[in-house]
């Protein structure tokens, strides 16, 4: 005996057998969905198709600038997307201006890419005070560096707008590290449970900086966690940037249409150090590495357009051309090192750090504040945060 439709939602009855839901429409898909080299590659439209190519060529750039810039230490660190590429590029181009984009620290690219210029894109990693960028003005979250956190932000917001009937969506960016955290089953818990607009892509790259896969989950994949919040999985190719734009797309009009959030796990992998200051080598081999250069998104989506016939020597001069004019925009604006004085304008004092955390200041953060200061604080009843 299943068990009983109660006509809103399924519940547990005595001898009730099997789930409360048919969990089948759930289930991601059995392998990474492939578009390149396949003949389903013939439906992309051009114009499409050329577009995400050049997108890739210009991120694969601004990465390499971007980690030079950090080398030469006018970034304070720079976690490299390199390899990553096809995620970025197809959760901006998915997107449309009003709906909203939640950052991870690795994630500069797609916010790079939804507009935002490269001296606010790469601030943070700077040092600068703040996200670097308007949020509001972008629709798009601060960089997130703790792992997570950002998952329940991006449902609220989602289910705000769904109250509000702004018809905007919300695409949250993890990678494999944060499906192990406390947030994540949060944030996919409420997304289930409120059908909100929001879409989860994970990007996942075999390791939570040095810790493989194989060591944070025994999932058949990370797109079946989904089946357990109720929330359908998909499972693409992470480095074809064709079915990313495919799934990703069909994620985004399917929460927009009220049907609820989607989790897409793209494979994929990060070539480039976890950071400039972390050495690969100690938990990833060189042959590994290797195997996933012959998978590049770059040359794996122009050697689908020459196939295709739909790329030719201006195209990719063009690419090149609007490539490095993102790299020389980056250079212009972190031309000199970080310093206290440089051009990032004077060092905020240290008792900003303590401001535009609450409303009203708890005891313990005006003792903090008064011992950075080297004051004593005076007593007082503590007032609760807001």
């Amino acid at each position: 005996m299943p068990a009983a439709d109660t006509g809103t939602a399924a519940v547990w009855r005595p001898g009730a057998t099997g789930p409360l839901r048919d969990p089948g429409p759930l289930l991601p898909d059995p392998a990474p969905v492939r578009r390149a080299g396949t003949p389903e590659a013939a439906r992309v439209e051009g114009g499409l198709a050329r577009g995400l190519y050049a997108s890739l060529v210009r991120g694969r750039r601004f990465n390499e600038q971007a980690t030079a810039l950090a080398r030469q230490g006018r970034l304070a660190v720079y976690p490299s997307s390199t390899g990553q590429e096809a995620c970025q590029v197809a959760a901006a181009a998915v997107l449309r201006p009003a709906d909203w984009l939640f950052p991870t620290y690795r994630d500069t690219l797609s916010v790079h890419l939804r507009g935002v210029p490269a001296a606010e894109t790469l601030a943070l990693l700077r040092g600068s005070e703040h996200s670097g960028y308007d949020p509001r003005r972008w629709c798009t979250a601060p960089l997130c560096t703790p792992l997570a956190t950002h998952l329940p932000h991006a449902v609220g917001l989602a289910h705000a707008a769904r109250l509000r009937g702004s018809g905007a969506v919300a695409l949250a960016l993890a990678g494999d590290g944060a499906t192990s955290e406390g947030d994540f089953h949060e944030a996919l818990t409420f997304a289930g449970v409120l059908r909100a607009p929001v879409v989860f892509l994970v990007q996942n790259n075999g390791f939570a900086i040095s810790v493989p896969l194989s060591q944070q989950s025994a999932a058949p994949s990370l797109a079946h966690k989904a089946v357990g919040y109720g929330v359908p999985g998909r499972l693409v190719d992470g480095n074809d940037v064709f079915a990313l734009h495919e799934v990703l797309g069909d994620a985004v009009d399917r929460a927009r249409s009220g049907a609820g959030p989607v989790l897409v796990e793209a494979v994929t992998y990060r070539i480039d150090p976890h950071t400039n200051a972390d050495d690969p080598r100690r938990y990833r081999s060189e042959s590994e590495v290797a195997a996933w250069r012959e998978h590049d998104p770059v040359p794996l989506a122009e050697n689908q357009l020459r196939a295709a016939g739909l790329l030719d020597e201006a195209t990719v001069r063009d690419a090149a051309e609007a490539a490095e004019r993102t790299a020389a925009e980056q250079r212009a604006a972190f031309g000199e090192p970080a310093g206290p004085d440089g051009p990032d304008g004077p060092r905020p004092a240290p008792d900003a750090l303590f401001q535009h955390v609450y409303a009203r200041p708890t005891g313990q953060l005006r003792e903090q504040a008064a011992t950075t200061a080297g004051t004593r604080v005076s007593g007082g009843p503590e007032e609760a945060p807001r």
